[in-house]
């Protein structure tokens, strides 16, 4: 379970438990003169780099199967190999922020007292125009401390009583139990095959025709796929174990009961041909801000673009919708005012993820002028007008709490979200049919899609345990 504490201000969440309890067992099959760890999947010894741009002559091979031994004759030996997220990644032993930043975010709390008088700083900005920028703020400023002075007091009370929770049931130590491991650097995967890009190259590969209305079954035996196929179907491991797919020289591992669309937003049609709803959608869009822009890093989507999401279209009645919100007030007066009201979305409550390192400590001050330790989530439910209207009255739908949050030490790796299923399962009819939006990972009983969908699947970012037969 990922819910390592449930009070009434929230859960803590320990994410790295909730990815290793997701069966990552691999079965391989090997003919008896082999070593029993030598995997099955076919390697792409003979792919060129630049083959990339050669859609139909690349394959992706699916390496898994459960073919019982006697169907191969009785000649062929089945072990299984397991495999776990690389626990290093969620060592957060120590707050992101530096020590010379903490001082200059003391300083300037010291100076100007933000969190106590936003109204007396906005009129004192306005009068010393001619200060320096540390101490002048535009308005997007004084509405995110005019935001964070309201929903000051809720984190730290809710995050406190987490925290102590966790501390005294052992799940986060004291940093002096741990201070071996703080000097102690975590060298980051590499970003080997870039997604994105890959999508990008895939709007200039004729469509299948009628091959658009199916989806893509990754069957028991052994398969094939070519990357075109990736591109215009949604791909579906329906098996109760995992399996590897190797996509541009690079390994993959799929978990059971989960399903994928590889694509970007102008090519989201397949998710519409399946001609499927969802009860849950979750949707973490890629917000536009100055960071972003400059480092050229990571695309994004400006606000009429993320509103153009057919989500009317892909949600069953009453659908709950989840979006994750930056701390930039107008990225959730959008998301409230603008993106809701135009999906026929109507807010019940809005959450609070609060990132704490393994020792319980916020990752950034609480008071910080630069980044806050938490982000926003805002929820919603799809509420067309006719339907309105002629509810029917018997119909029970669980009311959401408002105000919960979210505790957990976030991934190192950046946009890694916490697992959402088990807080929303009381909120939620068992057995729905759940989407997740610009996703990078993938999760059982989850449809994901997104331009990075595998990114978060690659096998650099588990480690292999000791196989067994």
């Amino acid at each position: 379970m990922s819910v390592v504490h449930q009070l009434s201000s929230g859960w803590l969440l320990d994410h790295l438990s909730f990815i290793n309890k997701i069966s990552y067992e691999l079965h391989q099959h090997h003919e008896p003169c082999c070593s029993k760890n030598e995997p099955t999947s076919v390697h792409l010894d003979s792919l060129h780099k630049d083959s990339v741009f050669s859609f139909g002559a690349s394959p992706a091979f699916i390496a898994s199967s459960s073919k019982p031994e006697n169907d191969d004759g009785g000649n062929r030996e089945m072990s299984m190999q397991k495999y776990v997220f690389r626990s290093e990644l969620f060592d957060v032993t120590k707050p992101y922020i530096t020590s010379a930043i903490h001082k200059e975010c003391q300083q300037s709390n010291e100076k100007e007292d933000l969190a106590n008088d936003v109204k007396k700083e906005a009129s004192i900005s306005i009068k010393r125009k001619k200060r320096k920028r540390c101490v002048v703020f535009n308005q997007g400023e004084l509405d995110a401390m005019e935001y964070h002075t309201k929903i000051r007091g809720l984190i730290l009370d809710g995050s406190s009583q987490l925290i102590q929770e966790g501390l005294k049931s052992g799940f986060l130590h004291p940093l002096s139990e741990k201070c071996d491991k703080c000097s102690k650097p975590v060298t980051l995967p590499l970003d080997t095959c870039s997604l994105s890009e890959l999508c990008e190259m895939a709007k200039h590969v004729p469509s299948l025709n009628e091959m658009e209305l199916q989806t893509l079954q990754l069957m028991e035996d052994d398969i094939s796929v070519t990357e075109q196929d990736l591109f215009s179907r949604i791909v579906e491991n329906n098996s109760s174990f995992t399996k590897m797919i190797t996509l541009m020289g690079q390994k993959y591992l799929l978990p059971p009961k989960s399903s994928f669309l590889l694509s970007d937003i102008s090519c989201i049609y397949p998710l519409l041909n399946c001609r499927k709803t969802y009860d849950v959608i979750v949707i973490d869009p890629p917000w536009q801000n100055k960071s972003v822009k400059r480092s050229n890093r990571y695309s994004y989507l400006s606000p009429l673009q993320i509103k153009q999401i057919p989500i009317p279209k892909l949600a069953a009645p009453n659908c709950l919708v989840v979006t994750w919100v930056t701390n930039r007030q107008k990225h959730l007066r959008f998301v409230k005012e603008e993106l809701y009201p135009s999906w026929s979305v109507e807010i019940v409550a809005e959450w609070h993820w609060v990132k704490i390192t393994s020792s319980g400590e916020f990752v950034f001050p609480i008071d910080s002028p630069h980044k806050k330790p938490y982000e926003v989530l805002v929820l919603g439910r799809v509420r067309e007008r006719t339907a309105l209207l002629l509810r029917n009255a018997e119909v029970k739908e669980l009311s959401i709490p408002d105000h919960k949050l979210i505790v957990s030490v976030p991934c190192m790796l950046h946009s890694h979200k916490p697992p959402l299923a088990e807080v929303l399962k009381d909120y939620i009819k068992p057995e729905g049919e759940y989407l997740e939006l610009f996703a990078r990972n993938l999760q059982p009983g989850w449809t994901s899609w997104g331009n990075e969908v595998l990114k978060f699947q690659h096998m650099d970012y588990f480690v292999a345990l000791e196989s067994r037969s």
